[in-house]
């Protein structure tokens, strides 16, 4: 045979193969399972409001829940999250009574109920804050998929920081996740986005 048939027939062979290999592929991926498509993120909870009474997830149950996780000793970042809740919320006018804003510590060593209460009071009625025991607050924020762990202060143990996860969390009035937040939501973007999932929902 001709060298230029060969070259032709073993070209004709390797696209063939590349064919089959493909196809076998596109089969293969098609008899995997596909996902469901629905984050993994809320669930179940048992914790203690900042008036003292027990609260859970079903207390929730027809509201959307706005809900942010830190700590009341904390500089910075959660006093300014909360603060873009409380104004976005604001913006929102009549149509911000579907939404609960809900504060839950991942610091429940300092922030006792009545710790709560008066640190949630400085952004507005609307706000719930949530402590609870350390394995209560573990499993939500394990639910959440949130981080969250103490940063020691040689000098000082008793000033501790706590690093955490700094996303706020949109669950729907089933308490199904609908969509998160990032740090860098300013309250402009967030009322704009809040108006919208809440507008969409069935």
């Amino acid at each position: 045979m001709p060298r230029r048939a060969v070259l032709i027939f073993a070209a004709a062979i390797l696209l063939l193969a590349a064919g089959l290999g493909g196809y076998a592929w596109t089969i293969r991926q098609a008899a995997q399972p596909q996902g469901s498509g629905v984050a993994l993120v809320g669930g179940p909870f048992s914790l203690t409001d900042q008036d003292g009474r027990r609260v859970t997830e079903k207390d929730f149950l027809g509201r959307y829940m706005l809900v942010f996780f830190g700590f009341t000793y904390c500089p910075d970042i959660c006093p300014t999250e909360l603060q873009v809740m409380t104004a976005a919320l604001d913006a929102m006018g009549p149509a911000a009574e579907k939404i609960q804003p809900v504060f839950v510590s991942v610091d429940p060593e300092r922030d006792t109920p009545e710790v709560m209460k008066a640190y949630v009071a400085n952004f507005g009625p609307r706000l719930i804050g949530l402590t609870g025991t350390p394995e209560e607050i573990a499993a939500m924020a394990k639910a959440y998929r949130v981080y969250y762990a103490k940063a020691a202060n040689q000098n000082a143990p008793g000033d501790y920081l706590m690093d955490h996860s700094s996303i706020i969390y949109l669950m729907d009035e089933d308490g199904s996740f609908v969509k998160h937040f990032a740090y860098i939501t300013d309250v402009e973007k967030l009322t704009s986005e809040l108006k919208k999932a809440i507008t969409v929902s069935p």
